[in-house]
């Protein structure tokens, strides 16, 4: 399971993101956003972080001369477009595309496989909110319907460390998308990023475990209760790498 971190505004952050193993970093480009991040700034932050993550510039209903022209001042890998942007704006598009959909009355599978888009993030639906709503939407109810989507998936909306196995364990998406979850006080908080990234990786250790072994998490940080990590789980992570 893929993750990627939103909503980055610091060099701190990004960097934090990206030691922790993040598979995407997310920049928003939208002056109605408290995590709105100017070009200049953004194109700063993915300098510094070069290859090691795939970064992702977020646009809400953007010109499209616009998104170009900051997808390549920014060396974006992916432009996530999280408004009502249709296939023939999607088209036109320089980068591969995320398109964000919100779980809402009118979620459908079939008119979203229409879509030339990579990737398809399913968010929380609000009336008036593009998304950063911080809540999750019916991920049960969902389930059946977001499953029948043939993009790869990312999940979106309130995903936290605290929930985030259950998100995996409902929809085996192909990735999670995470911003308010790594915050204190509206700031993304490096330990909080951390203990989100080591979630993830426990999750995708346990995807890798031969079936019926059990491994509990503090198993995967290094803490173990056995003398020397002598116990089963111990063994089987370092197995894992």
């Amino acid at each position: 399971m893929k993750a990627k971190l939103c909503g980055m505004k610091t060099l701190e952050a990004a960097q934090a993101a990206v030691e922790a193993g993040a598979d995407f970093v997310g920049f928003i480009f939208c002056p109605q956003s408290k995590r709105n991040i100017s070009p200049g700034a953004a194109a700063k932050i993915c300098s510094e972080i070069g290859f090691r993550a795939r970064k992702v510039g977020v646009f809400v209903d953007e010109e499209l001369y616009r998104v170009n022209v900051i997808a390549e001042l920014c060396h974006l890998d992916y432009v996530q477009l999280h408004g009502h942007e249709d296939a023939d704006y999607i088209r036109q598009i320089r980068r591969p595309v995320i398109k964000a959909v919100p779980y809402g009355p009118d979620f459908s599978a079939r008119e979203i496989n229409r879509l030339p888009a990579e990737l398809i993030l399913v968010d929380t639906y609000l009336p008036g909110m593009a998304g950063g709503t911080g809540e999750t939407f019916d991920w049960r109810s969902a389930a059946k319907e977001i499953k029948k989507i043939k993009q790869s998936v990312l999940i979106a909306g309130g995903i936290n460390v605290d929930n985030v196995k259950e998100a995996w364990d409902t929809f085996h998406p192909y990735g999670v998308d995470v911003s308010g979850g790594l915050e204190t006080d509206g700031e993304k908080d490096i330990q909080k990023i951390q203990a989100f990234m080591q979630r993830v990786k426990v999750i995708n250790r346990r995807k890798e475990m031969p079936k019926g072994l059990v491994v509990d998490e503090e198993h995967t940080g290094g803490d173990c209760p056995e003398e020397e990590g002598n116990c089963s789980g111990c063994q089987a992570s370092n197995a894992l790498g």
